[in-house]
């Protein structure tokens, strides 16, 4: 007797996709309805690949539900112009919360958008040549790459090579379009809209999100680990000789589900430069075709890597690409993180590297970022640079104007000296509340005091000048890279987070959990035990992260998926 195997149950969105692959959903009639205060939950889902999430103000929750709207802008390699940086501004303060948002892929987030200013926000970010089609959804995010100038000759080149591999990647929906620069429906019968086909992503899209970067060793600015796929720009004589391949990383998990863990992608292979094209889109489809659409919490390539292995991956990848991939060739990261205050670019010109408190651009009190920057942006016209780490850099600013700029910034309480401690400069959170809705604990608005806190106890302990890269989020989804850090807090429930410790300076070692639940005013006496130790231990000039690597972590059961240190 032959049994019918039922075929697996695929998630809501796989539907969703399904049913509307034009991604339109009944968005324009929504914005037209003046009476309709949200979007549908099904138009939430296809909101993302228009690069929009709706939310609500959870600080509000108690009186009534009071929705609003997060765009996110698409900045291959952070870069935008001095007219787009003043037309991201002006949206924020017209529409937004007055305050720009960096991110830790290279954007800008408006936060707390109405719904009766969306249409007026996405028609001014598209005059000012700023898309942000597929900045969130089951596609392609924003291709990141090293945006600082004097990390070597090849930064521009590969800067151009990110826009162009971001253009290749782009879902070709006429619906964004017309919903947002036409201002109307796409006018399709239901058939054509129904039967519409992506040239890369087909009918249904990713399974999930999919996100790649490059990095110029020895410089790993982009957490390129971290990534679906990446690549590693390898140098002959000063000159690119092509890259090594990695793929399959991703910060996300869930609490309580073994399944899902944090993973450091693994090094494929080396490619030449002009088969950059076809290895990405091999890479791609390779996701699209054996994700699983049927979990969303499993459903990223990491776990494609983890449970197929690494030499299929390559075979399939070269197939589909059409070449041989030749051995991955040698590399080093020493580190992570941005060159902050004035620098020498090699053409002549200056940059300077300002560091952006969890890359929030604001006023606040004497200290007049948003207000500074707008001034020096518009008086001096520099290109506008974006960093992993939420910092912004002010790229071919004259070598002579530099103390008109300074005095500028002065003038608004902001220093270019950056005068603040190795380990705030080191530090990142993401939003968490009030906006996000996946929060489980506070980050963003508590991570200064909690630094003030951490620089105290350094103090205290002799320790000042140490940098402690600490990273917090509000949950484990992992948008600040909590799990390279070589110290972090990821949120569990209010007020109570994980503990997080061994992640390195080069960003290439994922740290591992230490304790699974700390309520927030325990942290510090939990560091200041840690750190205590750390002094009395350490070995000559051993940085926090690698002592707890080699003597705390230890002492703990080996994780499951521990993973060590990326193959150089």
């Amino acid at each position: 007797m032959i049994t019918a195997v039922e075929p697996p149950k695929l998630s809501r969105n796989e539907g969703l996709k399904a049913g509307n692959p034009l991604l339109s959903g009944t968005i324009a009639e929504t914005l037209a309805d003046p009476a309709a205060e949200r979007f549908s939950e099904d138009d939430y889902e296809f909101l993302k690949f228009h690069g929009i999430y709706q939310q609500d103000d959870r600080d509000k929750r108690k009186v009534a539900k009071h929705y609003m709207l997060m765009v996110r802008t698409k900045f291959p390699g952070g870069v935008l112009n001095a007219a787009q940086y003043l037309a991201c501004d002006k949206l924020a303060s017209e529409y937004g919360n007055n305050t720009l948002r960096i991110t830790t892929r290279q954007d800008f987030q408006f936060h707390g958008i109405v719904k009766s200013n969306l249409r007026q926000t996405m028609k001014s970010l598209n005059e000012a040549l700023i898309s942000t089609i597929a900045a969130c959804g089951d596609v392609e995010r924003n291709v990141m790459a090293p945006p600082t100038p004097s990390t070597g000759p090849l930064v521009d080149f590969i800067l151009e090579e990110a826009r162009k591999l971001s253009d290749a990647l782009a879902p070709k929906t006429p619906a964004y379009h017309s919903i947002w620069v036409d201002g109307q429906e796409l006018k399709l019968n239901p058939e054509t809209k129904a039967n519409f086909v992506d040239p890369l992503y087909g009918k249904t899209y990713l399974p999930r999100k999919f996100k790649t970067a490059f990095a110029i060793p020895p410089l790993n600015d982009i957490d390129i680990f971290t990534n679906d796929l990446g690549f590693i720009v390898i140098t002959e004589n000063e000159r690119l000789a092509g890259y090594n391949l990695i793929a399959g990383g991703g910060m996300g998990m869930s609490h309580s589900n073994a399944a899902t863990f944090p993973r450091l992608a693994d090094v494929i292979g080396f490619l030449a430069p002009q088969h950059l094209e076809a290895v990405s889109k091999a890479v791609l489809t390779v996701h699209r075709d054996f994700g699983d659409r049927t979990n969303r919490k499993h459903a990223r390539l990491k776990y494609v890597l983890e449970e197929r292995g690494v030499d299929w991956f390559r075979g399939e990848v070269e197939k589909r690409a059409g070449i041989k991939l030749e051995p991955a060739r040698p590399f080093e990261f020493t580190r992570q993180g941005d060159l902050l205050g004035w620098h020498k670019q090699s053409n002549g010109q200056s940059f300077l590297g300002l560091f952006v408190e969890n890359g929030r651009v604001r006023d606040e009190a004497s200290y007049r970022l948003k207000s500074g920057l707008r001034e020096v942006i518009a008086r001096f016209q520099p290109e506008v640079r974006l960093t992993a780490s939420q910092n912004l850099l002010l790229v071919n600013v004259p070598a002579e104007r530099r103390t008109e700029l300074d005095n500028i910034l002065a003038d608004h309480g902001v220093s270019t000296a950056n005068p603040f401690s190795p380990t705030r400069i080191a530090s990142m959170a993401c939003p968490a509340l009030p906006t996000c809705g996946l929060a489980l604990a506070e980050s963003e608005r508590v991570m200064p005091d909690t630094l003030t806190q951490i620089e105290k106890l350094l103090s205290e302990l002799g320790l000042s000048t140490e940098e402690l890269i600490v990273r917090m989020t509000g949950c484990p989804n992992g948008c600040a890279r909590p799990f390279m850090a070589e110290l972090a807090f990821v949120g569990k429930a209010p007020n109570k987070y994980q503990l997080y410790l061994g992640g390195n300076e080069a960003s290439t070692r994922l740290n591992r959990l230490y304790k699974d639940s700390v309520k927030g005013e325990d942290l510090i006496p939990e560091l200041r035990a840690l750190l205590t130790r750390f002094l009395k231990q350490r070995l000559d000039k051993e940085r926090f992260g690698d002592f707890c690597e080699r003597v705390v972590l230890k002492e703990l059961p080996v994780a499951a998926h521990a993973t060590p240190v990326a193959a150089h």
